[in-house]
């Protein structure tokens, strides 16, 4: 077949037949190069068999593990745990054991909560019942003093029940926050003013340092006087007679900072991280027959976290408890 370009001839395709193996030594050749190459070609296909297999088993076996604990899990074992190795497998292992760990420590958490709750409402609840069998057999008389002491354990169990209310409605952004522009100085003084009876009650002096200049902040004055409110009331309850509760603001470049400070008894360091978790309290000096049901903390915390801010637990200089607030100033963020 001729090859043209551009009408001239510049060579010629020519297509021929192999050549046909004549000779016996070519076809003895070529057939034990086919065996070769079938032999090597079964030897290698039987390698990759293998091969696959045991990256198979290698890279299934985990994740059959993985699989049988997120299997344990669904069915509320949250003890399951996956032996971790190396690569992406062994990153996936680490996750779900991270996972496990937290899914266990919620279950816990959630128990340890209805008991609390259950002791806390179950408190109250056994007074009312054991003074009003006494009012009804006639054993204990019926006085002012004894209405007196029943409306007191029923307005305990009204606070508790509307604290688990309003951390309720926390959790679920229930919680209704009216934002204006108001002075934090002025609520400070408020809550200050509110509770300086209590605080002469129990022996303490109050010590109020509060800058010249008003504290503007964009917050809800309902929220933040409870905030006060929860504040002063723990400084009060879990101070010793003769002590102090000392509050102290400054400006911050973005924000107001608040600490609120009292006299001993104080917290033991390991407890400070855990102070506003929910029904928790730290050593004796901070029992139920001295305070509240745990809830007061947790409630400030909520609130300072809805107005984007902060707030910390520490030791106090005076030998207490220091709770530092950090609340940003108008307009701008913390």
């Amino acid at each position: 077949m001729p090859i043209d370009v551009d009408g001239r001839v510049v060579g010629h395709l020519k297509l021929t037949p192999l050549p046909r193996l004549r000779g016996e030594e070519d076809v003895t050749f070529v057939r034990h190069q086919t065996w070769i190459a079938a032999g090597a070609g079964g030897v290698a296909l039987v390698l990759a068999l293998l091969a696959s297999v045991a990256l198979g088993a290698r890279v299934l076996s985990p994740l059959q593990k993985v699989t049988e604990g997120a299997r344990r899990l669904a069915a509320g074992d949250f003890t399951a745990r996956v032996a971790a190795g190396g690569g992406e497998i062994g990153a996936l292992a680490h996750d779900f054991n991270r996972l496990a760990l937290a899914l266990e420590q919620a279950s816990q958490a959630r128990r340890q909560w209805i008991a609390d709750i259950s002791h806390e409402l179950r408190t109250p609840l056994a007074i009312l019942r054991g003074e009003i069998h006494a009012l009804e057999d006639g054993i204990r008389p019926y006085t002012p003093a004894a209405i007196a002491s029943l409306r007191v354990e029923t307005e305990r169990l009204g606070a508790l029940i509307d604290d688990l209310y309003q951390l309720a409605l926390a959790d679920v952004g229930a919680l209704a926050y009216r934002l204006a522009t108001l002075d934090l100085g002025e609520l400070l003084r408020e809550a200050a003013a509110g509770h300086a009876a209590l605080l002469r009650e129990r022996g303490l002096e109050l010590e109020l340092q509060l800058p010249d200049e008003a504290m503007h902040i964009e917050g809800d004055a309902q929220r933040l006087s409870q905030l006060w409110d929860n504040l002063f009331a723990n400084a009060a309850h879990y101070s010793d007679a003769g002590g102090r509760v000392r509050v102290q603001a400054q400006r911050l470049p973005k924000a107001w900072q608040i600490h609120v400070d009292d006299t001993p008894p104080g917290v033991a360091e390991a407890d400070l991280p855990r102070l506003f978790e929910r029904l928790f309290r730290g050593d004796s000096s901070r029992s139920r027959s001295s305070g509240g049901a745990g809830l007061g903390l947790a409630i400030c915390k909520s609130i300072v976290t809805a107005h984007a801010g902060s707030i910390v637990a520490a030791r106090s200089p005076l030998g207490g408890l220091r709770i530092t607030v950090h609340l940003p100033r108008r307009g701008i963020s913390a």
